[in-house]
């Protein structure tokens, strides 16, 4: 039984919610942007044994910004139409297998392989939006399994998929659950970082979203950035580890 009234003020309270529209343009600011950010902090931790914290607190900001752009483009309404899950998907776990050997030989890593990298994350998260865009209850409890399994085995664990999930609800429907899920997410985030810098990624990607930036898109290379940079950072290493640098 509703009580009266109810249902229309929870729907005027959410039509209030301002929607988000980028351009396309914005979009690829944000990203390059988080690709600068990454670098920087793959830099400290790869070369510098993490000992710049400017440039680690500037990375913490990377992921939070490549999931914006991933949930908001998935959140389009011709997205399974398009087909844009499927490849999204496929391209993130290729990308991410490839990296993988590179990955693996920078060092840091549980058990030499744990966590997975950025790109099982970001497939992990395209996988489980599309579950639930299927909207069928099989599909939705398939994405929670999703979830809570892949959540354990890749970078950023569960904040950062629940995140994805987050944008990706409000982006088509904007909702106080979804903003509840987003502060959730970044107050885990808070936890798995050991600072709150990843919240400066939200003013950031609204102020970009609001402005009419004219930046081309360069679709591949994201893609082909990721593993090459790694492969770089390896390589650079190598005549540093014999004039005597030792890393951790």
């Amino acid at each position: 039984m509703s009580i009266p009234g109810t249902t229309a003020h929870a729907a005027n309270a959410t039509a209030s919610l301002p929607r988000l529209a980028a351009a396309d343009g914005a979009l690829e600011t944000i990203k390059w942007l988080a690709l600068v950010l990454m670098t920087g902090d793959h830099v400290n931790k790869y070369l510098f044994n993490g000992t710049k914290e400017w440039l680690f607190d500037g990375g913490r900001i990377a992921m939070p910004l490549f999931v914006f752009v991933l949930a908001y483009n998935l959140a389009r309404p011709s997205a399974i139409v398009r087909g844009a899950y499927h490849r999204t998907i496929w391209r993130l776990l290729v990308v991410g297998g490839v990296t993988m050997p590179a990955f693996v030989a920078l060092g840091g890593l549980v058990a030499g392989w744990w966590p997975l990298n950025i790109m099982f994350t970001m497939a992990t998260i395209a996988g489980m939006l599309l579950l639930v865009d299927r909207g069928t209850v099989a599909c939705r409890a398939c994405a929670a399994g999703a979830f809570l399994a892949a959540g354990a085995m890749v970078e950023f664990w569960w904040p950062a998929l629940a995140l994805g999930l987050a944008v990706w609800l409000y982006c088509r429907r904007p909702s106080w659950l979804a903003i509840a899920l987003a502060a959730a997410a970044f107050a885990g985030l808070w936890y798995v970082n050991g600072n709150p810098w990843a919240f400066a990624a939200v003013p950031i990607a609204l102020g970009a979203s609001g402005a009419d930036l004219r930046v081309p898109r360069l679709r591949w290379v994201f893609y082909a950035y990721y593993p090459a940079h790694l492969v770089a950072l390896w390589l650079i290493r190598i005549p540093m580890s014999k004039a005597g640098y030792l890393f951790f």
